[in-house]
């Protein structure tokens, strides 16, 4: 009674090991920009088999989107577990710009298989667009933030961030914390909030980047 359960269990591990260490191989080329690999190299890399590959994607397309995906939900799960401590949707939106800098110097490759991704990352419906924009919006019907128009002010965010996160890539020895809370800074400043605020918001004790 017990053995068909138990058989479908160890194959439903199985299945979820290998769609996981495609996941990975996927992260870990997206990572070095090499998106143009063949299946065949995947699965090598994955340690998997060819044919197992089909069983959980349909393309190489898919994989790579699944990967930044999963990529964006760690970066997601790590936002919303640091932000949770804060009502203010103004520092909110700070502490999740000063934070995601800081976040390059601890998760390096999912980093980068978000800016190998280019500006699209920020059309998705996960990640880091849906966040800025519920901030920003939040922020300005509490006043804390001038009127601006969510898309624009998300591209703008999402942009500046961007370009934030590649600049610490481009520069290992640079001191993350101090460009991401300048940039941020700079951020605040754009939504319409006053120098003293801004300054305010920007030298806040932050908590700890949560382990993954």
């Amino acid at each position: 009674m017990t053995s068909e359960p138990m058989t479908r269990n160890r194959v439903d591990r199985r299945r979820e090991r290998t769609r996981n260490a495609l996941l990975g191989a996927a992260r870990k080329f997206l990572s070095e920009g090499r998106s143009t690999v063949s299946i065949q190299e995947i699965t090598d890399a994955a340690d998997v088999g060819f044919g197992s590959f089909y069983n959980h994607f349909d393309s190489k397309d898919q994989l790579f989107d699944e990967a930044v995906r999963s990529a964006l939900q760690v970066y997601s799960e790590m936002r919303d577990g640091i932000v949770a401590l804060y009502d203010d949707p103004a520092e909110v939106f700070a502490v999740s710009f000063r934070m995601t800098g800081r976040m390059q110097r601890q998760i390096p490759e999912m980093i980068r298989v978000i800016l190998n991704s280019g500006l699209s990352v920020l059309l998705r419906d996960e990640g880091l667009a849906p966040r800025a924009r519920r901030d920003i919006v939040a922020a300005q019907e509490a006043g804390r933030f001038e009127p601006m128009d969510p898309d624009m002010a998300v591209m703008a965010a999402g942009g500046s961030l961007l370009g934030l996160l590649q600049l610490l890539d481009a520069q290992p020895g640079a001191d993350a914390g101090a460009l991401a809370d300048e940039m941020t800074f700079h951020m605040l400043r754009m939504f319409g909030m006053n120098k003293r605020s801004a300054q305010k918001l920007t030298s806040t004790t932050l908590p700890p980047l949560p382990q993954i």
